[in-house]
Formats: C-alpha cells, structure tokens, sequence
C-alpha cells in the first residue's frame, strides 16, 4: 500500500468558486442560486442541487472538442455530471434549504487522472460558500448539510495498492475505483473495476481502507477551504 500523498489545495476566487488541485489535475467549481425550483418540484417546499460537469478543450494532452459544438456532451460528462449531483444530494437538508435551487459546475482545467473525484471534492466547497452566503445575509438560519462528501480514486498498479492514481497509472491498473465517502465515514458510491483478474473482497476492503485516509485528509483541506 502506497502511503497518501495527494496534496490536495483549494484557492477561493474572488466570485467564491473553489479552484481545486490534486497533483497534476484541476478543476474550478462555482455553485449559483437560483430562487426557484424546477417546474416539477414548485409548491413543495423543498430544494434541489444539481450539477454540470465539462473538460476544457485544452485540459488534455490532445485538444477536446468542445460539447457545443457537437451539440450535446458526451456519454462521460454525463455519467460524471449525474454522479457529482447524486453525491451532493446525499449531504443536503432541502426542506432547511428551502424552495431554491442550486447549480453546481464542474469544468476541468487540466486533467490527469481522478476528473470526477476532484470535481465532487471541489463542488461541496462551492456549494457550503455559496450556502454561507444566505447565512450571512439572513436568508438562511444556519447551513442545509447533514454532512460533508469528498471522493477519491484508487487502484491496483503492478500488484500495489495506490491512492490517486494519475492518468499513466491509472491506464495501466489492474483495478480501478472511484469512492465517494461522507465525513462519517458513509459510502454514498463506489466505482470500481477490474481490467484483468476478479477483485477479491480482501482486496476491495484494502482499497476502501486506503480511499477513507486519503478522503479524510480531503475533508481537512476542505474544512480549512470553507473557514469550518
């Protein structure tokens, strides 16, 4: 098992968004509010969080095209965008929030490795800044968490348990996974795969293991971030 070092950094911009680092991947995350719900949700009562997810045209080695000009994003961002709303869905109060809803965006500056992961560490930052913003201006008595979320990836590289695998080990991995963990330890999701051989439960446990003690000094980082 290697031990952890993803060194992760945020850097509050002047709009309140999170320009989050870890290693090589960044990825900057703005939360707005809208004083309104989907047409679907009016007349309850309650909030809703939702999110976008994109990969800048320069954020990899060889350009992206960008989703406007196919007109639509692709089945990845898709995939990702819907995993990082989920995920801040799990840690929200929407009847404390209130019927307003809020937008979190997730583009990727520049991509090695762990897009996804980074873009939920990053988008709870937004969200609690913007959030602390009613609190401060009295629209809201105290923040609408039940918690807090980070994620992290980790995998099996040449038979060794890594945590935050960049892109070259993450292309060469035996297994792979994503896990999305609140505060309390609570699994919201876990991705994982394997590339060559059947994960063993042992195996799985270790990566989960290792997962927690990067998330964790995640969560340091973004209490730090959001001043908790």
């Amino acid at each position: 098992m290697r031990p952890v070092t993803i060194e992760p950094g945020f850097v509050r911009t002047a709009d309140g968004s999170a320009l989050i680092s870890i290693g090589e991947t960044r990825v900057i995350c703005t939360a707005s509010i809208q004083e309104e719900v989907p047409r679907w949700m009016k007349g309850r009562g309650t909030g809703w969080v939702t999110a976008e997810y994109a990969m800048l045209p320069a954020s990899t080695g060889e350009r992206k095209e960008r989703d406007s000009k196919r007109g639509r994003p692709d089945g990845r961002s898709i995939e990702i965008q819907r995993l990082i709303g989920r995920a801040l869905r799990v840690i929200v109060d929407f009847e404390a929030l209130g019927e307003r809803a809020v937008w979190v965006d997730c583009d990727v500056l520049q991509a090695d490795g762990g897009t996804r992961c980074a873009s939920i560490t990053g988008a709870y930052v937004a969200l609690n800044l913007a959030l602390s913003g009613l609190v401060e201006n009295g629209e809201l008595s105290s923040l609408p968490f039940t918690g807090t979320v980070a994620a992290l990836s980790v995998g099996v590289v040449d038979g060794r348990a890594l945590c935050d695998l960049d892109y070259s080990e993450d292309s060469r991995a035996e297994v792979d996974a994503n896990v999305v963990m609140t505060g309390d330890g609570g699994l919201v999701e876990v991705q994982a795969t394997a590339e060559q051989t059947p994960l063993s439960r042992a195996s799985l446990d270790e990566l989960l293991a290792l997962a927690e003690t990067g998330i964790a000094q995640l969560r340091a980082v973004q209490e730090e971030a959001t001043g908790a």
